[in-house]
């Protein structure tokens, strides 16, 4: 091909991108002023004033001219959805059975806890939404405790948010370690108990203890450790309760690999004895 003829098609293919990029930016001007446009109508409309009665730009105004600031309507904030089946059937319909198969616990107690557990999980409401109840804060915690639903299966059973689901398990729980679990799980009177269980049939016995493994994910370091004897990664934990089956002693965190007897000789409970 001759020179020349390079030439041409070179010059052709460059004035053809240049157009392109030209119409290209033209479009993008003309979708920012529609969105800009459409912002100020949408801003002015809910506030019910006049752009023509405004004393001056305002400050989004500006920002939007020096190009700072590229105004989108945000679609939504979250996700719609439908909290009726806490609000409207367990709240108001469910009776004692079903709340005791459900939250291994009656409607009373639920709602004593969460009175005990208020100060430190109520929250405010912000402009942006309003705050999971006190109530709905715990349900949402009992039931994943009490049932092997998954966090998704949870957060739609409750009309809320996976993360937010989760927070609020981790909320409840740390509020019952922090408020409760100094006051409720306590040795209480020893004699009691002894009589308790003689009366069973257990004569000088302060006690039933044992060792049960809570399944966890494998550690990324020393994983060999929390591997029990029945082959998956678990801490144990180590109970002490009385003649009437309540808690009075925990022990928790020790590897699943730990043997029971060992954990028994490291507690407190074995050292106040």
């Amino acid at each position: 091909m001759e020179p020349s003829a390079i030439i041409a098609a070179v010059l052709s293919v460059v004035n053809t991108s240049r157009l392109i990029v030209h119409l290209f930016q033209r479009q993008m001007q003309i979708n920012r002023a529609r969105r800009q446009q459409k912002l100020r109508e949408d801003m002015n409309s809910e506030r019910g004033t006049d752009l023509s009665q405004s004393t001056g730009p305002r400050p989004v105004d500006i920002m939007v001219a020096m190009g700072h600031v590229d105004p989108v309507e945000r679609r939504f904030w979250a996700r719609e959805t439908s909290t009726d089946w806490w609000d409207r059937i367990v709240i108001q319909v469910w009776d004692e059975s079903q709340w005791l198969r459900n939250f291994r616990m009656r409607k009373g107690t639920f709602l004593e806890l969460c009175e005990l557990l208020s100060p430190a999980l109520k929250r405010q409401d912000t402009r942006i939404r309003a705050a999971l109840t006190i109530q709905k804060r715990v349900a949402i915690a009992l039931w994943k405790l009490a049932t092997p639903d998954s966090y998704r299966s949870v957060a739609n059973q409750f009309g809320v948010g996976k993360s937010t689901m989760g927070v609020a398990v981790m909320q409840v729980a740390h509020a019952i370690v922090d408020l409760l679990l100094s006051k409720v799980v306590t040795l209480g009177d020893v004699q009691v108990i002894i009589d308790g269980f003689s009366a069973m049939g257990f004569p000088n016995c302060g006690g039933a203890i044992d060792g049960t493994h809570i399944p966890i994910l494998g550690p990324d370091h020393q994983g060999s450790q929390y591997i029990n004897r029945k082959g998956y990664f678990s801490m144990v934990l180590q109970a002490l309760v009385d003649h009437k089956g309540r808690f009075t002693n925990i022990n928790v965190g020790w590897p699943g690999k730990v043997h029971d007897a060992r954990v028994f000789r490291n507690s407190g409970l074995f050292r106040r004895l």
